[in-house]
This record gives structure tokens, sequence and C-alpha cells, in this order.
């Protein structure tokens, strides 16, 4: 469960993320009016089993069971864990595509199911965030360029700080790098940081050594980043930051 929205008087409006068409739009008809109708079901982070109908030219699918196969309790009771969930579900429902295909769909419920639980496993702190924000990305297919320059595919070198433009997904190198461009300064050190962390399930990103400076560069990195393919600053980001905020971060 991705999203649950009212929707007139007894019905909710269900963003779901499945492993065969990626994001689905349901509704669930009188499921607030009747208690014994997909009771204890609809909420978020819960994982179910399904059974929904959706006509030829229909919007949305109708949704006519639900079976609760995995609930993460620990998500709703700690205030870190639930804003950082609410957070990587916003941003996989306005980023994940609807009717995607199987294979990417499969792999990006594969990933949110595998952060969700390390989340329920563990409180997270900034390093955390930082990492399950790019794995997001990349199972979403949109994670930034991190060990090449984003336009002639060079190696990094000779500078321990590139330029990285968030509008073209990556850094670049000293030969195609331009005077005047709008660009971040990010340390090379942070780009190969991230970059293993790509390497590890999120059940282990916890190997992942970030400094003080470079977390600093990562978070501001992939705020822009996800915000740029988002569009807009997402509700429950506010929030996050509240919870996990920049003094969070480890100094040095």
């Amino acid at each position: 469960m991705l999203r649950v929205v009212e929707f007139g008087e007894s019905d909710l409006i269900l963003h779901l993320l499945t492993p065969e068409t990626s994001r689905l739009t349901a509704i669930a008809r009188h499921a607030r009016r009747s208690r014994k109708r997909f009771a204890g079901t609809l909420d978020l982070f819960n994982r179910l089993r399904i059974t929904a109908v959706r006509r030829s030219g229909s919007a949305m699918a109708r949704l006519e069971q639900a079976t609760l196969v995995e609930s993460l309790a620990e998500l709703r009771r700690d205030t870190a864990r639930f804003a950082l969930g609410c957070y990587l579900l916003e941003l996989l429902g306005r980023l994940a595509p609807e009717g995607g295909a199987r294979a990417d769909s499969r792999r990006l419920f594969a990933f949110t199911l595998s952060a969700l639980r390390a989340l329920d496993a563990r409180s997270p702190d900034a390093r955390l965030r930082v990492l399950l924000e790019l794995r997001a990305l990349d199972a979403l297919g949109l994670r930034p360029e991190l060990e090449a320059c984003v336009r002639c595919g060079g190696a990094l070198e000779g500078s321990e700080e590139v330029p990285f433009l968030v509008a073209e997904g990556g850094p670049l190198c000293t030969s195609c790098a331009a005077a005047g461009e709008d660009a971040l300064g990010i340390h090379l050190g942070t780009l190969r940081a991230l970059a293993v962390g790509l390497r590890f399930a999120p059940e282990q990103l916890g190997r992942v050594a970030l400094s003080g400076p470079a977390l600093r560069e990562a978070r501001l990195l992939l705020s822009r980043f996800a915000r740029f393919h988002v569009g807009l600053e997402l509700q429950s980001e506010r929030f996050l930051n509240e919870i996990i905020s920049s003094a969070d971060l480890p100094a040095g």
C-alpha cells in the first residue's frame, strides 16, 4: 500500500505497488462503511494479496478482495521509521509508472519490500536515509551517474571535487566542465561511497562508510536530484527533515 485517499461517502481510492504492473490505482467500494469488508488490511506499508478487476477503458481497477500477508508493525511505532517509510512510499507513488514492464515492476517491488523490512528492523539515521533514497531512485531506473562523466563517459580524475549537473544526471570531467554552469561541487569520495551503496542490499547498508562532510554532500545531491524528477517538494519530506535533521549528521 502506497497511499489511501477517502472518496465520496464510503469509498477509498488506493495506490498500490504490484510486482506485475508496478503502480496500480484501485477503488475499494464501501470500504469505509463496512467494518468487515477489508478489515485491518487497507493501511500504509501493508503487504496484501488482492483480487482486482479493471474494465476496458477504465482509469481505475475495482478492488474485490484483499488479504493481509505482512504487516510491518515497527514502522508505525517509531517516528523516524514511519517518517522515512512515508517518504519512500510517496517518492515511489509519484515516480513509479503505472503498467510498467514486468521485469522492472518485479525489481521495484522487491526493492520496496526489502527497504521497508530493513526499516522495520532498525531505526534509521541520516546515512540510511541517503542510501535508501539512492537505492529507490536506482530501482525506479532514475539513479544518477556516479562513476563517469555524464557527457563523454570519461573517467573522473585530476580533482578532489567535480561539478555535478542535476539536470543532466551526473558529474563532469575536467574537459567537459564549462564556466558558469549551475552545478553542485561534489567530492569524488562522496560519489564513490554512493556507488558502493548501490552494491549492497537495503538490509546491508550499515556497512557503507560515509563521513560527516560526505554525508552532507550526498544528502544535498540526492534531495535536489529527487526533487528534479518529482517536480515539487513531497509532503513527507519536510516532516522527515525535522525527524532526521542535520543535527543527526556526524561531525568530521
